[in-house]
């Protein structure tokens, strides 16, 4: 039971006049939408991953487990039988290898490149700026026109490549470039490197040029050699920028498919093919077995990325 105020007065409600006579006006409600908090502005963010992320992972799972021929015919639940069929292809283990060699080569030299030109573009020179604008060329080009064009590059009869070094004596006769995995491969790499500069590239410089100068003139102040100040300044405070474009890039050629589909459709038979290009070339057998594929492809990115975050302390800064 509430105790009546000190001088005797009652305290004023809705349905209590105040001491000048008059109703109390009613309580204001709050709004509905401060009461929601952040939902308003978060929801759409998470309907979109519902429906472009959470979805597709959902069906991809549910139509491993089921059998359905080429005509799209599904014919009820299969258990695990395709994922034993998947693991039982010869073919898997060479896959699997050159899925990755081949991350592991073109992240590396993607890496190792785009450092040097981040450096570069990160010091005054006369025609910075056009050369800027000329790396972004392969990264606003589409990257399956990209391979399609360097596959007709390095066609046997109308490449331009065979005509050059044939009119150089390099070569006695026109090669088939793309014909022959051990062949391919190396133009593969060098096509994926290409394409994967840019945004590497711009990710590094950005992150260079959050790097105040004062620390470079005090590390000149302490008589560091220019190795020196790179080693224990430059790198420590890219570390972050770094960390970025490596996850991504770790992403994006694993699952890379426009480069290899466009120049070499994963052949001869399945030489030149990884993971994802041959999760595309089961489509055309078994469709639950391409479905299995996928499963295991997008289970081997979620680990592959959470042991690199977690071996490479990421967040160490935040936790400290």
């Amino acid at each position: 039971m509430s105790s009546p105020a000190v001088d005797g007065t009652r305290t004023a409600g809705p349905d209590r006049p105040d001491r000048t006579g008059r109703p109390a006006p009613p309580a204001r409600r709050r709004p509905a939408l401060p009461r929601l908090g952040p939902l308003p502005w978060i929801g759409p963010a998470v309907l979109l991953i519902l429906v472009v992320v959470v979805w597709p992972v959902v069906e991809m799972v549910r139509t491993s487990l089921r059998r359905i021929d080429t005509s799209g015919t599904d014919h009820g639940p299969a258990g695990l039988v395709k994922y034993r069929k998947l693991f039982a292809d010869p073919r898997l283990p060479d896959v699997l290898l050159w899925t990755a060699v081949w991350t592991v080569v073109v992240v590396g030299l993607t890496m190792l490149l785009s450092l040097g030109l981040a450096q570069l573009f990160n010091q005054r020179f006369p025609g910075r700026r056009i050369t800027r604008w000329v790396l972004i060329a392969p990264w606003a080009a589409s990257v399956l026109m990209t391979a399609i064009g360097f596959r007709w590059m390095l066609d046997q009869v109308a490449g331009v490549l065979n005509r050059l070094l044939l009119d150089l004596g390099l070569i006695d006769h026109a090669r088939a470039w793309t014909g022959d995995a051990a062949q391919a491969k190396p133009w593969l790499v060098l096509v994926a490197v290409f394409v994967s500069l840019p945004f590497t590239t711009y990710t590094l410089l950005a992150g260079l040029q959050t790097v105040p100068n004062e620390v470079y003139e005090a590390a000149r102040v302490d008589g560091a050699s220019p190795w020196q100040t790179y080693r224990k300044v430059t790198l420590p405070l890219l570390r972050p920028a770094f960390l970025v474009a490596l996850v991504v890039n770790l992403i994006n050629v694993f699952n890379s498919f426009p480069v290899i589909w466009g120049m070499t459709q994963g052949g001869p038979n399945t030489d030149t093919a990884t993971t994802t290009v041959f999760m595309y070339m089961l489509r055309g057998y078994d469709v639950a077995e391409s479905a299995a594929m996928s499963v295991v492809n997008f289970a081997a990115v979620v680990v592959l990325v959470l042991l690199f975050l977690r071996t490479s302390g990421w967040n160490q800064e935040e936790n400290r």
